[in-house]
């Protein structure tokens, strides 16, 4: 059984959409049909169904959904062991999205550089959602907000920014005590449902600030947008750029407010240790900080 054409039933699964799948995979709608009819002629049921405009596992192609999953990845860590000490197979990564566009960018081009035999996988999502990916072994690693509580010791970290409190203001908007633009002017508030969002909650409890909230979410593009469209102020941290382009907004520096802390977790052991072993080495090349040797 060819291991792609499993992955090509698990894409459109996923994709519930022929089009889409094969868009994912670059093969044309046409050759992606054929790999699922002989698939399914190798397992002997039918595995995906039509439903409306969508396409849906049957039972059978959920009954062996999971189990597809598990032949891919063991597949790729073949690979990585074959391997032995050479970086190999696909790592698993994670990023947030300031740090997807801001951090994982170079990262991934300088190590692509000295070890093209990694292929790579990132899922955008929340610090909660990436670290907890990384526990239950779901991804290799991820760039995430450092947690404010401890972590376990079956897990590495390193710092790759600091990442100040600031506060967002309009251009044209008048004062200079941060303090009493907080207070005077519509809040935007970073979602507190984000460990980034639950830092700034503490700055303005820690300093019994009085805000007028009106607006809450987790994109920080967003909210530099909204500040910059003059409907309020918010306190963000001071992210890797890029930020986005013709933002017309006052960054102002608060006294003693803290931030947040971006960097990597990543899983100390598994079957693509060697190449883990060479992406954390990598982030840690872009701190300015010599590479350690690869006893991690």
């Amino acid at each position: 059984m060819d291991i792609r054409f499993l992955e090509s039933f698990v894409t459109v699964a996923d994709c519930g959409s022929i089009a889409e799948a094969a868009r994912r995979l670059n093969l044309t709608s046409a050759a992606l049909s054929q790999r699922l009819r002989t698939l399914e002629r190798d397992l002997g049921h039918s595995l995906v169904m039509r439903v409306g405009r969508r396409v849906r596992p049957t039972a059978s192609g959920l009954a062996v959904l999971d189990h597809a999953r598990a032949l891919i990845d063991g597949a790729r860590d073949l690979r990585a062991v074959a391997a032995q000490d050479e970086p190999a197979g696909q790592l698993r990564l994670g990023a947030i999205a300031t740090s997807l566009t801001g951090l994982l960018p170079a990262i991934i081009a300088r190590l692509r550089a000295r070890h093209p035999r990694i292929e790579y996988y990132i899922r955008p999502d929340s610090s909660v959602n990436l670290y907890h990916g990384v526990i239950r072994g779901e991804l290799d690693a991820a760039v995430i907000v450092r947690p404010q509580f401890p972590m376990p010791k079956s897990t590495g970290w390193l710092t790759l920014r600091e990442e100040p409190l600031v506060l967002l203001a309009p251009e044209d908007a008048v004062g200079e005590d941060p303090v009493a633009m907080i207070e005077s002017h519509p809040f935007i508030r970073y979602d507190r449902n984000q460990w980034g969002g639950q830092i700034v909650d503490r700055y303005l409890r820690r300093n019994a600030l009085t805000v007028q909230e009106w607006l809450e979410l987790d994109a920080l593009d967003a909210i530099a947008g909204l500040v910059s469209r003059g409907l309020g102020v918010a306190i963000v941290p001071d992210w890797a750029p890029p930020w986005p382009e013709g933002l017309r907004l006052r960054k102002i520096q608060l006294p003693d407010a803290g931030g947040r802390q971006t960097g990597v977790l990543w899983n100390l052991s598994g079957a693509r240790i060697s190449a883990m072993q060479a992406f954390v080495a990598t982030c840690r090349a872009s701190t300015g900080r010599e590479e350690p040797s690869l006893a991690l």
